[in-house]
């Protein structure tokens, strides 16, 4: 597989990321834990379904170091994520907590073969500014405090550990994603247990977009991803990835949830280009 070809691969994960705010609104009211538990369950399955290709034996040459390794950035990144937002509910939480895309350009000039050049850190930095006049410009249902936003900075740590060090794990195959996200279903569901009380999705349109959850942004998301940051470009995918939070706020204006403004078309031109500079870099 060509670079171009994974790192294409690897932005489908972002457009699926686009869909999660939309589909998460359509979820409600079921707990974030039971959601996770049953959208990595359906993304397992999905992950099961494609491993049947080649064969399961290829799951059991896969070290437990790995499997613990994936389920801990997949649970761990959502558990922090979600407990910040309980704890925090703030639009700076949510920024701090999208620092990772930034931190993954940052990171990955320490990964063999990577080069961090200043066009690289610029194309980051304005993406960056993009996205946090979107995030800065919703409306928050909560004061943020001190817990919320280091539980979101661990939150932003955790996802980009996750992703440069499936670099290093190039030789690890994609299918080993399933074992990751069917042990996160099972962690979830007995955190779900202990913290949260069970409400089911309500009617059809809820059942619906749990269901989409966990074939897209929460189950084969992870697979076209991890393509992505084991084979790709991961530098451009870095400053690729402020367009999931753009792209997530056009979705909500196109589905009337949320008004257009001029600071969506500010973010657009920063993201695009940001992302255009990190590009022009790739290409050369």
């Amino acid at each position: 597989m060509t670079r171009a070809k994974a790192t294409a691969i690897g932005f489908t994960a972002i457009l699926m990321w686009a869909l999660l705010a939309l589909l998460t609104i359509q979820s409600s009211p079921v707990p974030p834990l039971l959601l996770n538990a049953i959208c990595f369950g359906l993304g397992g399955i999905i992950g099961l379904i494609w491993t049947a290709r080649k064969g399961f034996s290829i799951l059991r040459a896969v070290s437990w170091k790995v499997y613990a390794f994936g389920t801990i950035g997949l649970f761990g990144y959502h558990f922090l994520y979600f407990t910040a937002f309980r704890i925090s509910p703030s639009a700076e939480t949510g920024l701090i907590a999208y620092l990772w895309p930034l931190f993954i350009v940052l990171v990955s000039g320490l990964l063999p073969g990577e080069k961090l050049t200043a066009q690289h850190i610029i194309g980051a930095l304005l993406a960056f500014a993009g996205a946090a006049l979107i995030i800065l410009a919703k409306d928050s249902s909560g004061a943020g405090n001190a817990l919320g936003f280091l539980l979101a900075f661990a939150c932003a740590i955790t996802w980009t550990a996750y992703s440069v060090l499936s670099r290093r794990m190039g030789d690890v195959p994609t299918e080993a994603v399933t074992v990751f996200c069917l042990a996160t279903a099972l962690l979830s569901a007995a955190a779900h247990l202990s913290f949260e009380e069970t409400v089911w999705p309500a009617g059809t349109t809820g059942w619906l977009a749990v269901l989409l959850l966990g074939i897209g942004p929460v189950g084969a998301a992870f697979f076209t991803w991890d393509i992505g940051m084991k084979k790709g470009d991961i530098q451009l995918l870095g400053v690729a990835s402020y367009a999931a939070p753009l792209l997530s706020t056009l979705v909500l204006v196109a589905a009337g949830i949320s008004a257009a403004s001029w600071s969506i078309l500010l973010a657009a031109l920063l993201i695009a280009g940001g992302a255009a500079i990190a590009a022009r870099k790739a290409r050369a």
